[in-house]
């Protein structure tokens, strides 16, 4: 007899990317439907493409296509504002000038521009490549004010532009506010003392215009500006006039505090000259000496590719060919201080240019104004009221927090989230915050209950409860304040033809016998100094033991003492286990490959993060340099505007490797030089991470990209590494990445870096 068995067979079950994948053009069809998209590629607009034709450098069709949707959804639908979400190295900087072309084309005249420091003469030099007959106002160094004058007598005059204009601001100039000091004449009072009778004659503070004696709150005199309010005063005196009218002083009694006032004009010439390449203390003496102060600061506030060609009396170039390729490389990023006051561009901004003077504000690195209480970011806030329109650059816009993106939405499109609910309350935007933190984030509410003890009449359990946010940013959120306002662009979209293939490697490195058993040693007394202390409700020691774990394997060519940060004691210890000249097994990984990599004619770029007495960076140009490779350090002692002639410098010197913190370079740089990139350490920021690993994976790299991760196998380097990708794909989820579930998109699993690394070591 046979017997048949009733089985069920098991559902199958695919992930949310493949369904999409499957059933994408259905789907699309269906939100085509319900929610008609802005732009579509056959919609494009033979205007607007014009435009971009007509620019000296064509966009890709792909870049082409995004300016042309986001000019749809500013111009064709009105919004205030559009993201531009493009991976690192898809020409960003090149989608926002063509953007800004047509848009002005479209009648939002005048751009400005706020980007990094040491992006502000990398956009100037591209917008003169890209728009013909472009006039670009530098709003970051020393004729700053003067500028801004100049726009105000323009605006009053009513004049207007003869050539599209472009204004850009460094993102340190966006602090709202000035330095200034009290500013007043004297004047000599005398007479005869009510009290002691005594004649008296001394000088007073008064007003320079009117001469009117300042009085202070109380009534009295001052004879200097010690002691006077912290405030910036206006002479009130009313005076009437020889028809009876009565007028108020208000004569200003402050004025800008000039850092640079007490230099003169000779000394600041000679400091500007002395910033140039190829000239010292010498060479600027002997120009000064020959050409005279006037006519070189001249040169260099005005005209400074005149100053490359300069000739003597005999009609002689006073600089060789070199020289003057090294200082015009040079001088497209720098700006000569020759007298600038304090005042702050955004404050006069705000105070003295109408609503609407800016047609659009292009915000580069966008993603830096999302943190609430800084300056920058408030300032970010009052220049997008200001402008028509706002179009946000980023290629990392969330950083898996849903507050990241608050404060951003809030000011580049306030509207939108006062339609939702989110407004000011009492003068705060706390409760806003944590209701979009509710509606659209993780928060976890974390209850803790321990025995009370016996009291006098009864036993009793104390309970406190606390809330804390997670990662995560729900799919409401993204499709309600993303995908509404944002066009995205993948490097794949570009097209294969444009871009070498890129690569990245995790390399995992074998402790040899002695560290590996002083390293257990280590992370055994630490862990459990660090339990016991979380048993307790402190987390004062969570920072430091992971920090400690993290680094003492890159560090162990030191003794080791890790110490309580408030009390001072030592917790635990290792000693030395290497050498000044000896190779850690990770360092002897990374000298073979830059051997291989050198011997293939690819330079290479090294990241580590240890500076100070632990300094990793000097010790891998020791040991490089040892392996007969010509190495190279960035530091942060070079100028962010001076760090990309620095490193062509040293290209041009030949050196097979450059060293530094992938915080200096981490934005903006194209490091095409370097095909290879590795990263002896990641640290915790998913920003970093992503925008670094970047660098030379961008439009005209011709050779393969090469990125490697090395970690210690078996420490919390690796679970450092496995926590980063993680995070690293719920940050996806709003740059238009599908994740492979959409449970994905909320992040179960949703502590910060670091909590979740003292989980996995705490679990051991």
């Amino acid at each position: 007899m046979t017997t048949i068995a009733n089985t069920q067979a098991e559902p199958a079950v695919i992930s949310l990317s493949a369904f999409v994948q499957d059933f994408g053009n259905a789907l699309r069809d269906a939100v085509d439907q319900q929610n008609p998209p802005v732009f579509h590629a056959e919609d494009t607009c033979p205007i607007r493409d014009a435009v971009m034709d007509g620019l000296l450098r064509a966009p890709f069709p792909a870049q082409r296509e995004a300016v042309q949707a986001i000019t749809a959804l500013l111009v064709d639908q009105g919004e205030k504002a559009g993201i531009i979400n493009a991976e690192m190295g898809t020409g960003k900087t090149m989608m926002a000038i063509c953007a800004a072309a047509v848009m002005q084309a479209e009648g939002f005249q005048r751009t400005l521009v706020i980007c990094p420091p040491h992006l502000v003469y990398k956009w100037r030099r591209e917008i003169k490549e890209t728009v013909p007959n472009a006039r670009v106002w530098v709003l970051n160094g020393a004729d700053t004010l003067a500028r801004l004058l100049q726009l105000r007598e323009l605006v009053k005059t009513g004049c207007n532009a003869d050539a599209p204009e472009y204004f850009v601001m460094g993102r340190v100039r966006m602090r709202m506010g000035y330095e200034w000091k009290h500013s007043f004449s004297h004047k000599l009072i005398s007479g005869r003392s009510s009290d002691t009778g005594e004649f008296y004659a001394h000088k007073v503070l008064a007003c320079p215009k009117c001469g009117t004696v300042y009085r202070d709150a109380e009534g009295n005199t001052c004879r200097s500006e010690k002691g006077l309010p912290d405030q910036r005063l206006a002479c009130n005196h009313t005076h009437v006039d020889e028809d009876g009218a009565e007028h108020v002083c208000g004569e200003q009694l402050w004025t800008l505090l000039r850092k640079e006032s007490l230099k003169d004009k000779r000394k600041l010439v000679l400091d500007g000259l002395k910033q140039l390449p190829t000239i010292g203390d010498k060479t600027a003496e002997r120009l000064i000496a020959a050409f005279g102060e006037d006519m070189l600061g001249n040169m260099l506030s005005d005209n400074v590719y005149e100053f490359t060609n300069l000739m003597d009396d005999s009609g002689n170039m006073v600089f060789s060919d070199r020289q003057a390729e090294r200082m015009e490389r040079s001088l497209a990023k720098m700006e000569f201080s020759l007298g600038q006051g304090g005042y702050q561009p955004t404050e006069f901004i705000k105070r003295h240019l109408p609503d609407g003077y800016f047609g659009t504000l292009v915000v580069d690195e966008a993603h830096e104004y999302k943190n609430g209480d800084s300056a920058q970011g408030q300032a970010f806030g009052v220049l997008a009221a200001k402008a028509r329109k706002v179009l946000l650059l980023t290629g990392t816009l969330m950083g898996g927090y849903a507050d990241d993106l608050f404060h951003l939405l809030w000011r580049a499109n306030p509207r939108r989230m006062i339609e939702d609910g989110y407004k000011y309350r009492n003068r705060s935007l706390g409760g806003a915050v944590m209701g979009f933190m509710r509606d659209h984030g993780i928060l976890k509410d974390v209850f803790k209950t321990t025995s009370g003890g016996s009291h006098k009449t009864s036993r009793g359990n104390k309970s406190s409860q606390r809330t804390s946010k997670a990662p995560g940013f729900g799919p409401t959120g993204i499709c309600r304040f993303i995908l509404p306002y944002t066009v995205f662009l993948k490097l794949k979209d570009i097209g294969q033809d444009v871009l070498p293939p890129y690569r990245e490697h995790y390399v995992e490195v074998d402790m040899d016998g002695e560290q590996r058993d002083a390293y257990d040693t280590l992370s055994t007394d630490l862990i459990a100094v660090m339990r016991k202390a979380l048993e307790k409700g402190d987390t004062t020691l969570l920072g430091v033991v992971l920090n400690a774990l993290l680094r003492w394997p890159e560090t162990c060519f030191r003794a080791e003492s890790v110490r309580h940060p408030r009390t001072g004691e030592v917790l635990a210890g290792a000693l030395q286990q290497y050498t000044d000249s000896e190779l850690t097994p990770k360092e002897q990984r990374l000298i073979d490959l830059c051997k291989a990599e050198k011997a293939n004619g690819r330079r290479v770029l090294i990241y580590t993060s240890y500076t100070g007495k632990q300094d990793t960076a000097h010790r891998l140009k020791t040991l490089l340099s040892a392996a007969d490779l010509k190495t190279d350090v960035l530091r942060s002692s070079v100028s962010t505007e001076q760090r990309e002639d620095w490193i062509l410098d040293r290209v041009d010197r030949g050196i097979d490797v450059l060293v530094c913190n992938p915080e200096l370079v981490k934005t903006g740089l194209d490091l095409l030089e370097f095909p290879v990139i590795a990263f002896m350490q990641t640290g915790y920021s998913v920003y970093t991470l992503q925008q670094a690993a970047r660098r030379s994976w961008r439009i005209g790299q011709k050779l393969d990209v090469d990125v490697y991760f090395l970690g210690y196998a078996n420490t919390a380097q690796t679970a450092c590494l496995a926590l980063m990708a993680e995070k690293i794909a719920v940050s996806q989820s709003t740059s238009g990445d599908m994740p492979d579930t959409g449970l994905d998109v909320l992040n179960p699993n949703g502590d910060s870096v670091e909590v979740a690394l003292a989980k996995r070591m705490l679990a051991k």
